[in-house]
């Protein structure tokens, strides 16, 4: 809860910490490889593309050494199925229609293609015998080529029983929708479930335990007819696999990605979290009061925090130094202010419990002293709003030149002004301020002897104004002081001591700067104003 200015309690809103952030960052990171590997399944897809490959190259092998086969054995065509379809974009008209080159791509879509029931079990069939001879001097060749390729191989004959393969000889696997399709003259492909009958396989041999299966059925033509089916399934490699295949390089790449990962969190633990807790932690002693805490971050990180921190000190420094400067301004007002009005109250008093005992001399001096120093009063009180306007002075925007501003001020018959070179330079000051800014420093010239004073300027980028008169000058032990507001030595004479603070604060407020200067005679003061 917190309190605001109209004096309600609020509920802080939740805001997540910049560790926890960082955190949440880092296991993300962390975590993007696994999701590419089991949740991307782009990878996958293109393991049972290249499976479906390897089972039509196989499967065209046995199916060029079946059709051989079939025309040596002389079959008669009225044995053989149903007749091929016509490649697309082969003329009717064509006397060879077959192309010379017909691929067959990998269809299977992992994305897209519905996965299939287990195949369907095979039923009982009649083989015809010369089909059967032929699938008996194949078999030797299915089996040496199974146990190297570990696919599985089924050869159909035109009615799709089996003659050749490990089982289900003699039996019919025409109710498979691939195995259907491929007696009708296509290439069919699809993806079923597989379920082992054996318990689940060790991790040697994960890849054994994949959930489908890809089957492939490629016709076998002869005579521009359906002379059989060649039909091969496999497992597809998985990601699994393949990761156990790699299992060190894997495991390496993952000891890459925590040790980056945590390097990642160290750097970013150096070089932002620990310099903002660390200012964080400046800033709450600070603010307690704590003057030494005003001092450089021992580790910064980056430059941008380096900025930053040094922005915010320097701000605090400023604020300190404000805070200093209200706590002895404010000292030196109620000082200034209480020696009138002490003496106020003390002529006030004898006046009232006087009575009659007083004569018209006694009367009228201390009624002069309450005059003398209401009047001082009042002046203080002038010169302290003509320094808050000063300090809060806006520039705007007007300019003016030595000339221009020395016509408003009335005619000092105590001292003589001199214009020297540069007087027509303009300045980035109002005639009205820049007025102020001499007036204030001839009548503190006229008030320390001075009978002439001399103003000449020169421009380099800035215009630099150099004001000298020939009075007594200003002692050693205090040209150190002159600005500081209140500081006088001549208040018997009514000085209040805030003339030049007033002459600092315009030029601030104007971008400008005033400096007191060596001289051989006199004093000298150097003005620094941009130029319009």
């Amino acid at each position: 809860m917190r309190l605001t200015t109209s004096g309600k309690w609020v509920g802080r809103k939740w805001r997540p910490r910049l560790a926890t952030v960082v955190v949440a960052i880092l296991i993300m990171v962390m975590a993007l490889p696994l999701v590419g590997l089991f949740f991307f399944r782009l990878y996958e897809n293109q393991l049972i593309r290249q499976t479906e490959a390897e089972l039509i190259a196989q499967g065209a092998a046995i199916a060029a050494i079946y059709a051989q086969d079939v025309r040596d054995a002389g079959i008669a065509a009225d044995k053989l199925g149903a007749p091929m379809p016509r490649p697309s974009g082969a003329s009717s008209r064509s006397d060879n229609p077959d192309p010379l080159y017909r691929p067959i791509e990998p269809q299977l879509d992992l994305a897209s293609d519905y996965v299939l029931p287990t195949r369907p079990a095979a039923m009982p069939a009649i083989v015809d015998p010369t089909f059967a001879a032929i699938g008996t001097r194949l078999s030797g060749i299915l089996d040496a080529t199974q146990k190297t390729t570990l696919a599985g191989f089924r050869l159909l004959d035109p009615r799709g029983v089996v003659i050749a393969g490990r089982g289900e000889v003699g039996q019919s696997l025409g109710a498979a929708e691939e195995v259907r399709a491929a007696l009708a003259g296509h290439y069919a492909s699809a993806l079923r479930l597989r379920i082992p009958d054996q318990p689940a396989p060790p991790l040697y041999s994960v890849s054994r335990g994949t959930k489908v299966r890809v089957f492939v059925a490629l016709p076998v033509a002869v005579d521009g007819k359906v002379a059989g089916v060649v039909y091969v399934s496999r497992t597809p490699n998985n990601i699994i696999k393949h990761l156990y295949g790699e299992r060190g390089k894997v495991t390496l790449a993952a000891i890459a990605i925590l040790g980056g990962t945590l390097l990642i969190g160290l750097i970013f633990l150096r070089t932002v979290s620990r310099p903002i807790y660390a200012l964080i932690d400046r800033t709450e002693r600070i603010a307690a009061g704590d003057r030494t805490a005003i001092r450089p971050l021992d580790h910064h990180g980056t430059r941008e925090m380096a900025e930053l921190s040094a922005a915010f000190l320097d701000m605090a420094e400023k604020l300190q130094a404000r805070s200093d400067s209200i706590q002895t301004f404010a000292t030196h007002v109620s000082h200034e202010l209480k020696s009138p009005l002490t003496a106020i109250q003390g002529a006030a008093e004898l006046l009232r419990d006087s009575g009659g005992a007083m004569d018209d001399t006694e009367r009228r001096r201390f009624s002069d002293n309450i005059v003398t120093d209401a009047g001082r009063l009042n002046l203080l009180v002038r010169r302290l709003l003509d320094l808050a306007r000063a300090e809060n002075l806006a520039p705007s925007g007007e300019s003016t030149s030595i000339g221009a501003a020395l016509a408003l001020l009335p005619v000092d018959n105590r001292l003589a002004v001199c214009v020297g070179a540069g007087g027509d330079i303009r300045l980035r000051i109002s005639a009205e301020n820049a007025a102020i800014v001499l007036a204030n420093l001839i009548d503190n010239s006229a008030r320390h002897g001075a009978t002439a004073v001399s103003v000449s300027a020169t421009s380099a980028g800035k215009a630099s104004i150099l004001v000298s008169d020939d009075g007594a000058g200003i002692s050693p032990s205090n040209r150190a002081r002159i600005f500081e507001p209140f500081f006088t030595t001549r208040r018997e004479q009514g000085g209040t001591g805030m003339g030049l603070g007033i002459v600092l604060a315009l030029l601030k407020a104007h971008d400008g700067m005033i400096a007191l200067v060596d001289s051989e005679r006199g004093t000298r003061f150097e003005i620094i104003v941009p130029v319009a």
